[in-house]
């Protein structure tokens, strides 16, 4: 949830449907009227009509997005399931059935191309998740987290491949990670640890 979007509409995350299109309508006849006028005051009316419509565009898809998945069960959550068991390939396949993909569709993309080593696919990643959702502390620790263990496998001469060709399938990238996280916790670089997704290595 992005919480920019209520602060933009004026109005609580805990706000009704209703009171955020009242909210939203009221903004925009307000802008509206003022747009019309000259100078600064005019230009500044026209950037809060274009922020008034992309917050609530938002904000009605991540609730859409959010009733569904109550409806539907947790889908999120099965695809992680299928990481955490090793089916990376069930997963890729679950996070392609989505129409919609929201920051946590992002953030769990990130994860399954980590599994595979896929380092600066994984990095994209979240900087999408980060970029639809900048107030989730999940996201932000895991991008600086994978940030950190790409600057120390540079550092110690490590060359994970990077930059596979996913068309190909590739070669079994990165291995067995969790068999590696003792080897990184004690730099604090334990991306598997901070995603949640990894075995025992808490």
């Amino acid at each position: 949830m992005n919480r920019e979007n209520y602060e933009i509409l004026g109005v609580s995350e805990t706000a009704t449907d209703e009171e955020i299109k009242e909210a939203y309508r009221a903004l925009k006849m307000k802008y509206n009227e003022e747009r019309w006028l000259e100078g600064e005051a005019g230009n500044r009316a026209a950037r809060m009509l274009e922020k008034i419509d992309a917050a609530y565009e938002e904000i009605v898809r991540e609730r859409r997005e959010s009733r569904r998945s109550e409806e539907e069960g947790d889908p999120f959550g099965e695809v992680a399931d299928l990481i955490r068991k090793g089916d990376l390939s069930g997963a890729q396949g679950k996070l392609d059935s989505f129409n919609e993909r929201n920051a946590e569709w992002h953030y769990l993309q990130s994860v399954v191309f980590y599994k595979k080593n896929w380092i600066n696919e994984s990095k994209k990643q979240l900087e999408i998740a980060m970029q639809m959702d900048g107030g989730n502390a999940k996201y932000r620790d895991a991008y600086e987290k994978l940030r950190a263990r790409a600057e120390y496998t540079q550092q110690t001469g490590g060359a994970p491949n990077t930059n596979p060709d996913p068309a190909s399938g590739g070669e079994q990238m990165g291995g067995n990670w969790c068999a590696n996280c003792a080897s990184f916790c004690y730099t604090f670089l334990c991306v598997n640890c901070l995603f949640n997704l990894c075995c025992n290595c808490h």
